[in-house]
């Protein structure tokens, strides 16, 4: 059950913008400063990031045509295009159902991405290749989509309401390949958010067809064909915020990724609070490519803010940019709602605004040409893995996430 909170309606709106994300994270970055967190900062070590994280991009893209950070690049792991089969079997839709099709694809693969842990793997038949972690939780839930589990009639290439709130942990451990030597972290929260967006597809204002890609028909309603990437967030934090489980909620809107910070004010009150908005932000980059490809413009990308996960708040900490005062730290758990953890995302939120104009800079682009979204994925992401890998052989994180499948 969520936790109501007492906002006034102007805060409310205020905590589910990108404005927020910045000028809180700016409190934990003074909290820091002034001695008062889990970390000390480090940013004598930035322009070796930045090096780093350059070196990565012109490895991965080096034609600097880096395609925004969205989960379609995980529909092309090893180097295999499914989003180009999957649109290839779309070829008899029109435009319009064609990109409601594929929302419904990327948005449901969303809610399943957060971390698979270090054991899960999933193996694609048709290319006896296996994958893990975001890879796979990617292909295997490109497939698992293209069953038509998540439809109510169980075999069309779609999602739906009373589909999406019909699907089981049984569906998700045969689709996912889930067994007892080859486990899943999360598995109940993420059946879970799939149900809850079933639920969310009662909201007719924005779900009319009770799927999640009429949130092209509202966007388009309400903006023409020019959707400011703004606007794309908030139809995402007005939508899809019901579905998120035990949050905080004001007003009856459930505020999602926005947590409370014991030093910044009383336990969740306005000033406590820390909005991230990862997943939702995450969303809205997944959504912008078949949005534009319906023949629609997404404006204003550069103001979304970096994404505060695990692979970039990893390259923080394992570049030096951050280091725990206590290093026993790194040795326990930590839920998403500890101090520790609201800090190391929101200073991620920070860096990240950092390293980016660094790197535009450095590559001679405007934030218009090169919006943070492909800073993250031709580097700050790679970099984070990379470096999880020389330091740690399982790569994992740097902190030990207890996580529910709904956050990292």
């Amino acid at each position: 059950m969520s936790k109501e909170i007492n906002l006034k309606p102007e805060q409310i709106d205020y905590l589910l913008s990108t404005k927020a994300i910045r000028e809180r994270a700016r409190k934990i970055v003074e909290l820091t400063e002034n001695n008062q967190g889990a970390f000390t900062l480090h940013t004598e070590k930035l322009p070796d990031v930045v090096q780093y994280v350059l070196t990565v991009i012109r490895k991965n893209y080096p034609d600097l045509k880096i395609p925004f950070h969205s989960r379609w690049g995980h529909f092309r792991a090893g180097q295999i295009d499914r989003s180009a089969q999957f649109r290839e079997m779309l070829s008899g839709l029109e435009p319009l159902e064609k990109a409601r099709t594929q929302l419904d694809l990327v948005i449901t693969s969303v809610l399943l991405d957060a971390g698979a842990g270090a054991d899960w793997k999933y193996f694609e038949n048709s290319t006896q290749k296996s994958f893990n972690r975001s890879e796979g939780l990617g292909v295997a839930s490109y497939y698992m989509f293209c069953s038509g589990v998540m439809c109510e009639d169980k075999k069309s290439l779609r999602a739906d309401g009373p589909g999406l709130r019909s699907v089981t942990v049984n569906d998700l451990k045969k689709h996912f390949q889930v067994s007892v030597n080859n486990p899943l972290i999360g598995l109940e929260g993420r059946v879970q958010l799939l149900n809850n967006l079933g639920r969310a597809m009662e909201n007719k204002k924005i779900f009319k067809d009770c799927r999640p890609g009429n949130i092209l028909d509202y966007l388009m309603q309400q903006h023409g064909r020019q959707i400011p990437a703004a606007a794309l967030l908030q139809a995402v934090l007005d939508g899809f915020g019901v579905i998120w489980p035990g949050r905080l909620s004001a007003g009856r809107v459930n505020l999602g990724d926005v947590w409370s910070h014991s030093r910044l004010g009383e336990k969740n009150s306005f000033e406590a609070l820390v909005p991230i908005h990862k997943l939702s932000q995450w969303m809205t980059y997944s959504l912008i490519e078949p949005i534009e490809e319906a023949g629609c413009t997404v404006t204003g990308v550069e103001n979304l803010t970096g994404l505060a996960e695990y692979r970039n708040g990893g390259l923080m900490i394992d570049s030096g940019l951050l280091r725990l005062k206590k290093p026993s730290d790194a040795e326990a758990e930590w839920a998403p709602d500890s101090d520790l953890i609201i800090e190391w995302r929101a200073l991620t939120v920070y860096l990240l605004d950092l390293i980016g104009a660094e790197v535009q800079k450095k590559l001679g682009f405007t934030p218009q040409q090169f919006p943070l979204a492909k800073v993250l994925e031709g580097g700050t992401w790679w970099a984070g893995r990379f470096i999880a890998q020389e330091r740690r052989q399982s790569g994992v994180p740097p902190l030990n996430i207890k996580s529910d499948g709904t956050v990292f």
